[in-house]
């Protein structure tokens, strides 16, 4: 079992529940509006929150990637050397489709030449032209790497499930904040 220093830093647990809040918001809002009629405020208010989130996601990525090059906390890899790889093999595609999602979801609303701001402060301008004629195509990818994510996601959670429920050992407890026992001591 590992110890509680044994456990991801502050950040870096920030970071990841942070990003895990965002991805399945923004997956369950784009799913509730679409049976939402067009036009609705409801509707338009779940877009423009999704589309604002997803600009914040960009940021969140940058800035994990970043703390995660040059800062965080390098945790000992105590599993079997092949659950090890496939654990570095997830994490890198999670990091791969999320920056694909943010690639596509920015392509995406300048393909529909549409207002692109984060929550009504500031524009997200297209640095470049991207055709009209890309948005059906641009946002079925959006939507398959949604899923991809979420399936991705669900996997590595699960697999968290499995060391923490079979294994019996502290690899989830890497990711959550100490007990309130140990902030006493």
């Amino acid at each position: 079992m590992n110890s509680l220093s044994d456990r991801y830093d502050r950040l870096t647990r920030a970071f990841h529940w942070l990003t895990a809040a965002v991805v399945i918001f923004m997956f369950a809002s784009a799913h509730v509006w679409e049976n939402l009629a067009k036009g609705t405020p409801l509707r338009k208010g779940l877009q423009s929150v999704h589309i604002s989130l997803g600009i914040a996601m960009a940021l969140l990525i940058a800035a994990r990637l970043l703390w995660r090059l040059f800062g965080g906390k390098r945790l000992k890899a105590d599993s079997h050397p092949v659950l090890n790889l496939l654990a570095k093999m997830a994490h890198g595609c999670l990091y791969l489709l999320l920056l694909a999602q943010i690639a596509l979801g920015f392509l995406y609303r300048w393909a529909q030449g549409e207002p692109f701001n984060f929550f009504g402060l500031f524009s997200v301008p297209a640095p470049f032209g991207v055709d009209h004629e890309w948005r059906g195509t641009l946002g079925d990818l959006h939507n398959d790497v949604a899923w991809a994510i979420i399936v991705l996601a669900g996997l590595h959670a699960g697999a968290a499930l499995w060391h923490h429920c079979v294994m019996r050992d502290g690899t989830l407890r890497r990711m959550l904040p100490r007990p309130r026992s140990a902030w006493q001591k």
